[in-house]
């Protein structure tokens, strides 16, 4: 966890339309877009995520000093923030602008709102 953060790689997702999902609701479903390469970068940065997690378990159960426990949550906090922002991204990107296309734009704004509600402090 110390020296160099690979939680900080900073490369945004490559779009192109390998796969898709549908998410929303049963009156509005829509297929989100997915390149390889986005899935990859997304389940890459929480694989490491989720083993930095581990790491600050181990800490508090070895009693590390509570200042170095903390700097270890915040840069987990930082690298969700970060993973968050590639998802909001790919979000506006694809599923907004293909809602637009698609003449459905205020449902998809509406669920992204609400969304927003429960992400943000």
């Amino acid at each position: 966890m110390i020296g160099s953060n690979p939680l900080t790689d900073e490369t945004l997702p490559v779009h192109d339309r390998s796969h898709t999902h549908e998410h929303g609701n049963e009156e509005s479903p829509h297929h989100h877009v997915h390149s390889e390469e986005s899935l990859r970068r997304v389940v890459n940065r929480l694989s490491r995520i989720e083993g930095h997690v581990r790491g600050i378990k181990n800490m508090v159960q070895e009693s590390e000093s509570c200042p170095k426990v903390l700097v270890q949550i915040a840069a987990v906090r930082g690298a969700l923030d970060r993973v968050a922002r590639i998802i909001l991204d790919e979000h506006l990107t694809e599923c907004i602008a293909r809602a637009a296309e698609e003449g459905n734009i205020e449902v998809e704004i509406e669920k992204l709102k609400e969304a927003l509600d429960r992400f943000l402090p």
